[in-house]
């Protein structure tokens, strides 16, 4: 299954470049156009675009874009116009330099993202900004969540596909004393453990947590901690055990209830377009109870908006 986004057939810069800026010229621009081509290029091929557009006819692709569209479409469009490092990169920057941090898109991205793309999120970062990231979520985090940022943006997670009993015993025993065994919570355990283990060992370490406890990890962790130090840790738990139910769930809940969290939309849809999108639209309709990802964006985007996001995960 994986990416529903896939490198095209036959691929041509040029001509696709010469389809953009058609697209672009006259009264308004050719919103199907722009996602025809947009929406259907692999993260590579769009780079291509971008470099060729630019050399073809002295323009930047990304200035005409923001000179020609508006609103959400706009925003799919200028993150299918840089590569996944960037975007992802940006998205950090736009998280910590906004009015007030977004946590939230932190531990998305940084949960989320695999070790390699964490080194790749790291070196753009510092290409882009000209700053380090782990500084930049160091001056605007605080307490136990800065320490978890700062743990997974290292990109250092253990890659180990097998864990020793004992050790599994020893990571569980000492989550239980770190939680549910005291008054208070010894939060440093939880980061050294849930940040730094495989997600093999980890899956072991959650069965036996579960076997000495009764109760799940994450459910644990609900009764032990709250706001974003608790969602960070909460994240990690979904991510080991099945990371493409962790990004179906939250592609829904930022389309649930009302209004919509486009920002998050758009983030993930971009993302995973290339990745897992096929899987996660499967699991999307479980958790939903039988509706599809298509179905809601239908019912909450509009326009060019809709139809690009719809065209990610076709």
């Amino acid at each position: 299954m994986g990416g529903s986004v896939k490198p095209a057939d036959n691929f041509d810069a040029e001509a696709d470049s010469d389809a953009l800026r058609a697209a672009f010229k006259g009264l308004g621009c050719d919103g199907a156009a722009l996602i025809r081509i947009m929406c259907k290029r692999s993260a590579e091929q769009r780079v291509k675009i971008a470099s060729t557009y630019k050399t073809m006819f002295g323009r930047d692709l990304l200035d005409d874009i923001k000179r020609e569209t508006r609103g959400n479409f706009k925003a799919v469009l200028l993150a299918l116009s840089v590569s996944k490092a960037d975007y992802l990169a940006l998205v950090c920057r736009n998280a910590i330099k906004g009015v007030g941090t977004n946590e939230g898109a932190l531990i998305n991205v940084l949960v989320g993202a695999t070790n390699e793309e964490i080194q790749e999120i790291r070196a753009a970062y510092e290409n882009l900004t000209g700053e380090q990231l782990e500084r930049e979520i160091q001056g605007d985090t605080m307490g136990t969540l800065k320490r978890v940022l700062v743990g997974l943006a290292q990109g250092r997670r253990s890659g180990a596909t097998e864990s020793a009993s004992d050790k599994v015993v020893a990571d569980g025993e000492a989550l239980y004393k770190a939680g549910m065994a005291r008054v208070g919570t010894d939060t440093a355990v939880f980061n050294k453990i849930l940040v730094m283990r495989s997600p093999a060992h980890l899956l072991r370490v959650f069965e036996y947590y579960r076997r000495i406890s009764n109760i799940d990890l994450e459910e644990s962790i609900k009764l032990e901690m709250s706001g974003d130090t608790a969602q960070a840790f909460i994240a990690i738990v979904k991510v080991i055990q099945n990371p493409v139910n962790y990004f179906a769930d939250q592609l829904f809940k930022s389309m649930k209830g009302l209004g919509t969290n486009d920002n998050k939309l758009i983030r993930l849809m971009v993302w995973r377009s290339e990745i897992d999108m096929e899987e996660i639209k499967e699991e999307f309709k479980v958790i939903s109870k039988g509706q599809t990802l298509q179905s809601f964006i239908e019912g909450d985007c509009s326009g060019h908006y809709r139809n690009a996001l719809l065209a990610l995960c076709e």
